[in-house]
């Protein structure tokens, strides 16, 4: 895989680092799970999940300031959850002279909370595991060959479009455009056309380059980690375990 794809990755030798990527990537599903299951209007889980990720993240060794950062991909989502407060029924609140609902507060703070929290988790999952070994970690689970395929060719042909992109715009650049205001939109719309043509053509010639060199559907993977333990399903399974636990106490 590239550089973008081990930009993700955080090195370091941790407990969390050697677990086998079937295990960490089971654990994570279950996690996000419990957090998606966690009742509206119920805060006191959120605590807790806090609790197990920070434990989770300080024994990964992982920075607190890149977590956060790349919690930054959600803030255009959750401008469209700020509006729930402003748009949902009675009853209502008065707020600095602004009618606010209570069930589009919880709503939007119940939205929030559950985006946050599955992107944490994720996060820390991509920050322990490289992407090969979350490839191999779903196919070790059974999850279907065609799947595990159409994830390894999306994230990596996602970076491949991000180079063309940034290609097209330097070609417009050098050539006396600047596609950054809004009149500007008809030079916008023209380089990703040519985007989605080029992006076309590319993935056609390299689907008949695999075919040619007996590509059969199949992804060839390496191997990763350790092999899954019964202490290993153990350690990765508790983490989903404890947060299973706070959701259902509430």
């Amino acid at each position: 895989m590239s550089a973008a794809h081990l930009g993700l990755l955080v090195p370091a030798d941790t407990p969390v680092h050697r677990l086998a990527p079937q295990c960490k990537v089971a654990a994570t599903a279950l996690f996000v799970l419990a957090v998606a299951a966690t009742p509206a209007g119920a805060y006191r889980p959120y605590l807790w999940y806090l609790l197990l990720l920070a434990a989770l993240a300080a024994l990964a060794r992982l920075p607190p300031l890149t977590l956060s950062r790349r919690l930054l991909v959600e803030v255009p989502f959750l401008l469209f959850v700020l509006a729930l407060p402003v748009l949902d029924g009675p009853p209502r609140l008065t707020v600095l002279a602004v009618r606010l609902s209570v069930p589009g507060l919880h709503a939007a703070a119940t939205i929030a909370l559950k985006a946050t929290f599955g992107l944490l988790t994720t996060g820390i999952l991509a920050a322990t595991t490289p992407l090969p070994e979350i490839i191999t970690g779903l196919e070790r689970l059974r999850v279907p060959r065609v799947f595990t395929a159409v994830a390894a060719f999306m994230v990596r042909y996602t970076e491949v479009l991000a180079a063309e992109l940034a290609r097209t715009r330097t070609a417009a650049v050098c050539r006396g455009g600047s596609p950054r205001w809004f009149w500007q939109v008809h030079d916008v719309t023209a380089g990703l056309g040519a985007l989605v043509v080029r992006s076309f053509e590319r993935g056609e010639r390299v689907y008949l380059a695999m075919v040619s060199r007996g590509y059969t559907g199949a992804v060839p993977t390496a191997p990763a980690g350790a092999a899954a333990s019964r202490v290993a399903w153990t350690a990765a399974l508790a983490v989903p375990a404890l947060a299973a636990i706070a959701t259902v106490l509430g």
